[in-house]
Formats: C-alpha cells, structure tokens, sequence
C-alpha cells in the first residue's frame, strides 16, 4: 500500500486507491440517478436535438431546479453533455437509454435499476452467510414467481433480457454449426431473441422455443416480425417438469446461471432423456477464470452475487461446467469464446 510522501502529501497512487473506494461507495447513488432518468423519459424527451432543462421540467411536470441538477448530475456520468448553462443534449452513451435506437439498452436499465432487482441486496451479508437467495425474504415469494403476479414488470423484464441478448445473438450464428441439426430447441429461450437470428443465419434447421407462458408472451410476435412462424413451435411448459422430445441440438442461455447446481442438474437430465445419441447440449454462459485476474472487469462476479441474491444461482468456471455436464450424463467437448466484447462462451457437450 503506498504511504504519503515525507510531506504528508498522497502520492498519485494514494488518490488513485482514494477514487476506486469512493466510485464505488457512492455506485449506488449513480445506478438511482440512472434509474430516476429512465423513469421519467428524460432521454426521450431530449431525443436527436437538445433541451433546456426549464423546458424538459415543463414536459416532465417536475420542479425547473431539481430538474437542472439531475441533468447535471446525467452530464457528469457522461450521458447527457451541457453544451451551454442550461441546455443538454445526449451523448452516444445516452442515445441507448433511448426507446427507438439500435442496441438500446432502456428496458436493461430500466430492470436493473428496479427495486424488484435491488432491494434484496441490502440483505447481501445475510446472503454470504447462508448463501441463500433474499429475494425470497424481502418480497415473500420467489423472483420469477413475483414476475409472474406482476405483468408490466415481467414484459420489462423479457425486454431487457432480449435486449442483453442481442449482441451475443449477432456473433453466436456464426461461432457454431447450427446448419448440420434438424431441429434447436432453445430451453428458456423468451422470446425467441437468440433462436430467431440462429433460423435467419441457417436456413436449415427448425426452431422450438420452450418457457413457461410468462417468458413466451412476446415469442410469437417476435418471430412473425421476422417472417420465421412457419419453423418454430412455441412450447409453454416447466423445465423442471420436462423439456420437449424430438430436437438434436438443446441450447440454454442464460439459463444455467440462475439456479443451483441440484437444479441444474435436473434440468440437464431432462434434456439427457430425449437428447438422440448423437445430439448435443449447447450452453451460452459466461465462464469464470480459476483465479480473478488482476486486470479483469468486475462485471461476471457482480452478475454472480446477483445471482446468489436475487435467485439463488451462481456463474461457473469451466471445471464447475464439466462436473455439472458430467452429473448429467453428459461430456464437456468445448468452450469456445465468442468476439470481445462479448462475454458469453459456447460451452458444447455431448450425450454418453
């Protein structure tokens, strides 16, 4: 640890020691800030030109003041930029906390910053001694049961998972072979994000969807916007029950990630029991390093607390995949990366 100078002074060091503990206490505060703005539809309002802060208070109904300053506060995190006192417009950052843009990320905000997704973790120390979800503790039920009591939150909730999606379902079509199966059965497959820009790459094969009725409810629109309803079927259904017969190749993305491995391993099962002998198994999951590298995003070990405190899952490391595919009657074949900056794996098994 550095030591201040012989005047007393902090070295460069010490205040950059000094940044990284005070960024992240005052994270929470920027996540809110983010959250207030997406709620309100600031970034909307400010579209392609830019507003006066007076101007976006009249729109919104809010108070000009405080208005100001949480605009101010949306510069200073690099979302909106003052040009001149007063007005604002959005940067490129902020353009994808816009409804209508490509690769908007509004709905994955809006989620995230939820108290559906946040309260739980004031509980995250009880969390570490129990290693129990307190999701269950705050709301009194289980976080996909309460998306199902809550429609409009599980409509945001598909939003923002198939918008989280759409990067990697860009570059997945074309990381793996999916022209030599017959038919991908993609297990809580939403609303079809992945699945329907796998059929658009590979002409071949049929596509089946299978979730429960919450996760489906916007599947069919999503595949008859992309003229593919006449090859997929859309089962409504429980994986922990059963998964549909008659695929070759079974694909979960994250999927595995939110349950414990007992889970994981009764899913698996289930896709062991009707997978033909020469199928395959296809996870698409982030893939922890044996040791946390010095250099390395604290993205994948957040995900994993949220995990643990939300749902009671965990992300893995590839010896955690293999024993996982292994209690199932599966054998881990390969782990293939897909292009930076997406941080999913292909991870590939085969029946024995």
């Amino acid at each position: 640890m550095s030591e201040p100078d012989d005047h007393g002074r902090r070295t460069a060091a010490d205040e950059e020691h000094h940044g990284i503990v005070m960024g992240l206490a005052f994270g929470q505060m920027a996540a809110q800030t983010l959250g207030a703005a997406t709620r309100l539809g600031v970034f909307d309002l400010i579209g392609d030109g830019e507003r006066t802060a007076d101007s976006l208070a009249e729109a919104l109904g809010t108070r000009p003041r405080a208005t100001y300053r949480l605009l101010r506060a949306l510069a200073a995190l690099r979302l909106l930029a003052e040009g001149a006192p007063g007005t604002f417009t959005t940067t490129p950052a902020g353009d994808l906390l816009r409804s209508g843009t490509p690769g908007s990320l509004l709905s994955v905000a809006r989620m995230f910053t939820d108290p559906a997704m946040l309260r739980g973790w004031d509980l995250l120390d009880e969390s570490v001694r129990t290693e129990r979800p307190t999701f269950d503790t705050v709301f009194g039920t289980d976080f996909f049961g309460h998306l199902k009591k809550h429609p409009e939150l599980s409509a945001e909730f598909n939003a923002a998972m198939s918008q989280a999606t759409r990067m990697a379902a860009d570059a997945i079509p074309h990381h793996y072979d999916f022209g030599r199966y017959g038919t991908v059965v993609d297990v809580g497959g939403g609303d079809g994000t992945l699945l329907a820009a796998i059929l658009r790459a590979h002409p071949g094969p049929r596509g089946v969807v299978h979730d429960s009725a919450e996760g489906l409810a916007q599947a069919a629109d999503r595949f008859a916007r992309d003229g593919l309803t006449d090859r997929v079927t859309l089962e409504t259904g429980d994986f922990f029950a059963s998964v549909p017969a008659g695929g070759d190749l079974y694909l979960l993305k994250s999927v595995i990630h939110d349950w414990d491995d007992e889970r994981c391993a009764t899913i698996l099962r289930h896709i062991r029991a009707v997978v033909p002998d020469d199928g395959a198994l296809l996870l698409v999951e982030p893939v922890l390093p044996a040791t946390v590298p010095g250099d390395g995003s604290a993205f994948p070990y957040l995900t994993d607390l949220n995990m643990m405190v939300n749902v009671g899952g965990r992300e893995r490391t590839a010896d955690d995949f293999s024993a996982l595919c292994d209690t199932a009657g599966f054998a881990l074949r390969a782990i293939t990366p897909l292009p930076h900056p997406i941080r999913y794996r292909l991870i590939e098994a085969t029946p024995v």
